[in-house]
């Protein structure tokens, strides 16, 4: 009973029981293993009127649900007129500080409001002349965009015509997409079904109870299911913590802790890192989700950056992936402490969240059962987390038009059973929560049609994409052989800033790069 409540505390102190819930370069195809090339930055047109959007696509937007990319091998950057143009905002004459970001069409400076972002800086560091309509949509609520024109416009006039040249139009896609974000939004498709969340926070609830018990079985084997089951908990913990996290809705916000308390990943340590992950999905060199070396690789690296053990990294893949959840766990105490030295709000609550979390995991497990736990979760994380982008394109430069680049960039796994559609927690529909990451979870099986529409009606490359559970597994550990047999490649991008990230540190790219230094 001792135990028991040990668990209901946790979710006591987030304000909800469980059970009663009250009424958010192109990466080369698959047959390619060389790097994606360098590009350089388009010489900025004469004015506005004359910077063209992205090409139209020419090819079938039809649904690729078993389909990989077919490039030749050796061609080192299949050329695409379909894909959205890869880019670095050209320079411009700047101030010092100035970090200018459009949105639904007027050019805001944000340098002054960074540091005052509830949310801290982030991704937001790396949008200097880029568009950010449909991922400061995303994230914020109605609230959060209604504040959007109190925001300190771009100056002078002159600035503002050079940022809007050197960036183009918005283009039919980005249109459009707003245009269905607006109507879904209008339809209702943000409120939350509490029959859906009490089931998944009954099941989740019920894993972590069984755990419990069998810790203290004397039942044969009993330890080694109760690390199975709490390997269970602490990964369904993760995505639920993520929906909640995202979510803009009054009961997201009740059980934004519910990860940090019972999973040990702290909110500040999730937002800062995965949000950086949406704005900038598969972008080389910011993108922390695809920076896997030297562990796993994804592309054939440069001499210097290569390891003795991508030579064999499709044979042991699943060791790194294990220690996976660990590895966030340090992360999340290195920014949590972090945190709470800047001041940042709710920091001190957070990490007093993560002391509770400890305190009653070793409280209720001993360490053979909460540590092969925590490898076994990081195990389970990790292969629904890769399959997902790491065997699709990936981009050295800006994504002009976002929208498309999240088609481009990410591919759904199409779960065979129930218990497959549990443990994937939402996460099989990439693509929806990436274009929509604050609707709930449970919106998102009705919401693929839609989005497979979508891309035919737009033209979008590749289409809808999306593969059997087993086949994009097959896929990524493909991908891993093809870089691990490959020859490094002199001159190949760093996963770690060498790539775009590097040209914004080190070159006028952006007006990002005063703050970026």
């Amino acid at each position: 009973m001792r135990l028991l409540n040990l668990l209901l505390l946790l979710l006591s102190v987030l304000g909800a029981a469980p059970f009663a819930p009250p009424p958010p370069l192109l990466r080369l195809p698959l047959s390619s293993i060389a790097p994606p090339p360098r590009t350089s930055p388009p010489t900025p047109p004469a004015s506005p009127a004359s910077a063209s959007a992205p090409a139209a696509s020419t090819s079938s937007s039809a649904p690729a649900s078993t389909s990989t990319p077919t490039a030749s091998a050796s061609s080192a950057a299949p050329a695409s007129s379909a894909a959205p143009a890869s880019h670095a905002p050209s320079p411009i004459p700047v101030h010092p500080t100035p970090l200018d970001v459009r949105i639904h069409g007027v050019w805001y400076d944000l340098s002054g409001w960074l540091s005052k972002h509830p949310a801290g800086a982030h991704w937001l560091e790396w949008y200097g002349g880029r568009d950010a309509t449909e991922v400061m949509d995303g994230f914020h609520s109605e609230k959060g965009r209604k504040m959007y024109t109190r925001l300190p416009r771009s100056f002078p006039p002159s600035r503002v015509e050079g940022l809007e040249a050197s960036l183009g139009p918005d283009t039919p896609t980005q249109l459009a997409f707003r245009k269905l974000r607006a109507d879904l939004y209008a339809a209702g498709w943000w409120q939350r079904d509490m029959r859906h969340e009490a089931k998944l926070l009954a099941i989740w609830g019920a894993v972590g109870l069984s755990a419990v018990f069998f810790a203290h079985s004397p039942l044969p084997h009993a330890g080694k299911l109760s690390a199975f089951l709490l390997s269970l908990f602490f990964t369904q913990s993760g995505w639920l913590g993520h929906d909640y996290v995202h979510g803009v809705d009054k009961f997201s916000d009740r059980m934004r802790y519910l990860a940090t308390t019972c999973g040990g990943l702290a909110v500040t340590w999730w937002s800062t890192k995965h949000n950086k992950h949406h704005a900038l999905t598969n972008e080389i060199g910011v993108d922390e989700d695809i920076a896997t070396d030297p562990f796993l690789y994804t592309w054939a690296p440069s001499p210097e950056n290569d390891s003795p053990l991508r030579k064999i990294q499709h044979l042991i893949f699943f060791v790194p992936f294990s220690f996976l959840f660990a590895l966030w766990r340090v992360d999340t105490f290195k920014v949590a402490l972090d945190a709470v030295k800047q001041n940042r709000p709710g920091a001190r609550k957070e990490l007093r969240y993560l002391c509770l979390h400890y305190a009653a995991v070793l409280a209720a497990f001993p360490l053979s059962v909460f540590l092969p736990a925590v490898l076994l979760s990081g195990l389970m994380s990790a292969l629904i987390v890769t399959p997902t982008h790491q065997s699709e394109e990936m981009f050295e430069g800006y994504q002009s038009d976002w929208v498309t680049a999240q088609f481009l960039s990410t591919r759904n796994a199409v779960t065979t059973n129930p218990f497959s559609e549990w443990i994937w927690g939402g996460m099989q529909y990439q693509l929806e929560h990436h274009l929509f990451p604050s609707m709930p979870r449970s919106k998102y099986p009705a919401l693929r049609n839609i989005l497979i529409d979508f891309a035919a009606d737009n033209d979008v490359p590749g289409g809808y994409r999306e593969s059997g559970e087993f086949a994009i597994q097959k896929m990524n550990w493909d991908l891993y052989r093809r870089v691990a047999r490959a020859d490094p490649v002199p001159g190949a991008p760093s996963s770690r800033g060498d790539g775009q990230q590097g040209a914004i540190s080190d070159f006028d790219l952006s007006p990002a790069n005063a703050l970026a230094k």
